[in-house]
């Protein structure tokens, strides 16, 4: 839940493979259809966010019809149940837990479940006013690329811009939770009232993802 400084680091082989597997290309609407529809922001919260401690406020949430939206950075949160990639070892921030947990009561799994970070709630913006909460659906959009992750973490309630090591991988950036991430552009798009249940099963993520991107499209 703490944010990294991004690094500009070569994606680790996991990544590469991935990104050869035809399951990672993602149906639905392409990233430039999404993106046509982010060309201007409608500011719904109060005030601004930085993307890490040493930078301005400058990131607005923006609003759009059944969704909201903004552009930043990817710091990589490999917070929730321990596993070999993420760990204290592997991760100085580690926390063995996840603001929002799986079906049987747990924290989520970092590395296996591509998942957003929403910045807590403040005076700035609560998300939990705009039809989000833990489990629903968000369109992560980075380099041509559109995945789609679940709200599976908070984060610092003045700062934006995280996602799992999973998400990460899906994308093509690299997933260290010491060095990695990306300066970006990445645009995030929440889609208003969406859940998965359970919310660790990625392919209903995908699934129900790829609709609300569509219906998206189709009302803004």
């Amino acid at each position: 839940m703490r944010k990294l400084a991004p690094g500009l680091f070569a994606v680790s082989a996991l990544v590469a493979s991935v990104l050869a597997s035809p399951a990672a290309q993602a149906a639905g609407p392409s990233a430039s259809q999404l993106l046509a529809k982010l060309s201007s922001c409608q500011q719904i919260s109060s005030g601004k966010y930085r993307t890490d401690t040493e930078t301005a406020a400058n990131i607005p949430v923006c609003g759009k019809n059944g969704a909201v939206w903004y552009k930043a950075d990817m710091d990589i949160d490999c917070d929730g149940q321990v596993t070999t990639k993420c760990n204290k070892n592997t991760d100085p921030w580690f926390q063995p837990d996840t603001a929002f947990h799986d079906s049987k009561g747990k924290p989520l799994v970092a590395d296996k479940l591509p998942y957003v970070v929403v910045p807590s709630a403040s005076g700035t913006w609560d998300y939990r006013k705009f039809g989000i909460q833990g489990g629903g659906v968000v369109a992560v959009i980075y380099n041509n690329r559109v995945d789609y992750a679940v709200v599976g973490d908070t984060g610092p309630s003045n700062i934006i811009g995280e996602a799992s090591y999973a998400s990460a991988v899906t994308l093509g950036i690299n997933p260290d939770p010491k060095n990695g991430g990306t300066d970006g552009p990445v645009h995030y798009i929440y889609f208003k009232n969406s859940k998965v249940s359970p919310i660790e099963d990625h392919g209903k993520a995908v699934s129900q993802g790829e609709a609300l991107a569509q219906k998206f499209l189709n009302e803004n």
